[in-house]
């Protein structure tokens, strides 16, 4: 995925993306803005995943077909558990997708210094789950309406 490591010390947040390219996120979240479960890479992020800890949506696409970033913000719900035979791997939420007019826009993201370097942005086409640290994560909850 890449070669930078998550340290609990300095995770902020988990970070999982959806392609609303691929899928009609758009009108998914329409219908139930609440995301309870969301699939993963197994490996050692997956590992470290517990419940309690920030997580962020991040929904991807082609540029300028919508707007982009993050749209959902919530808590790991529990650890990520194997599907059946051949299926993904998922990780129970407890996360809820933003009013349109709440979320952060990938450009904004981008234009503030402190996100910049964020992996989902250096590493767009990584595997789920991605991270931001604590910092980052700091930088972002002041772009979000209060919880």
């Amino acid at each position: 995925m890449t070669d930078r490591l998550v340290h609990l010390g300095d995770l902020g947040a988990w970070l999982i993306k959806g392609n609303a390219d691929r899928v009609d996120l758009t009108g998914r979240f329409a219908r139930d803005p609440r995301v309870t479960s969301w699939c993963v890479r197994p490996g050692y992020r997956t590992r470290l995943m517990r419940a309690g800890q920030p997580v962020v949506f991040w929904a991807s696409g082609s540029r300028g077909r919508l707007g982009y970033g993050v749209w959902g913000v919530g808590l790991v719900a529990g650890v990520a558990v194997p599907g059946e035979a051949g299926a993904a791997w998922t990780v129970p939420l407890d996360l809820t997708v933003l009013d349109e007019a709440h979320r952060v826009r990938r450009e904004l993201f981008r234009a503030d210094p402190r996100l910049a370097g964020a992996e989902v942005l250096r590493q767009p086409q990584a595997a789920n789950p991605s991270f931001l640290t604590a910092a980052e994560f700091a930088a972002l909850r002041e772009r979000l309406p209060p919880p």
